[in-house]
């Protein structure tokens, strides 16, 4: 949908018309709830935060001048919901293979391993490797600090700018470009050697220092 349309069904919502709302879900409910899932490693709870974004949307968008940046707006919405939740059940995110979004920014070598979704007519023995893949990958996440782990996540699954980013998690934009080039690096580092869970020995690499 070009922004002038979107802007159509922006302002149709704005005046309280139903079929409007039902439209914004149609248009991102998946990719919220895709990214809903990865930030907290669990269906039920992704699909109880995508019904939040979404109220939440019904009682703001009322204030929301459009600029052509609804869908950040509505990510960082997402986001902050997501790190409540993820805050309070001391659960670091994941990363998943259940949908796909594209990738963007620097480092996208490393997450583009995330968005190589096997077909239908693949043979098992690669659906496996894949599996090992992200198996692999979301080990490796989980030993990064949180604040470069969190970067990472919105800056490659959320579209939103470093700029945005820097926002959303109160930091200097320079903090948030920092985390995002360590936490990729140490990603790098930890699966460089295999697509296996990472050892002991990453594991205390990975831990030390840190924004």
């Amino acid at each position: 949908m070009d922004d002038a349309a979107l802007a159509a069904v922006i302002q149709a919502a704005q005046r309280g018309e139903p079929a409007a709302f039902d439209r914004l879900v149609d248009l991102f409910a998946s990719r919220i709830a895709g990214f809903l899932y990865r930030m907290t490693g669990s269906r039920q709870e992704s699909e109880d935060l995508v019904q939040e974004v979404f109220l939440r949307l019904v009682r703001m968008i009322g204030a929301y001048q459009h600029d052509g940046r609804f869908e950040p707006w509505l990510f960082r919405i997402a986001a902050n919901l997501a790190r409540d939740r993820v805050r309070r059940a001391k659960r670091a995110p994941t990363f998943t293979s259940e949908s796909k979004e594209g990738a963007n920014g620097d480092g996208h070598n490393t997450v583009d391993r995330l968005n190589q979704l096997p077909s239908a007519h693949e043979a098992a023995d690669t659906r496996m490797i894949h599996d090992e893949d992200m198996r692999a990958l979301n080990s490796a996440l989980q030993l990064l600090p949180d604040g470069e782990r969190e970067v990472i996540m919105l800056r490659h699954f959320s579209q939103l700018s470093f700029k945005e980013i820097a926002d959303l998690t109160g930091t200097p934009l320079g903090t948030a470009l920092a985390r995002a080039h360590r936490g990729l690096a140490k990603l790098r580092e930890l699966m460089s050697d295999a697509p296996a869970q990472p050892t002991i020995g990453q594991a205390r690499a990975v831990s030390t220092g840190g924004c």
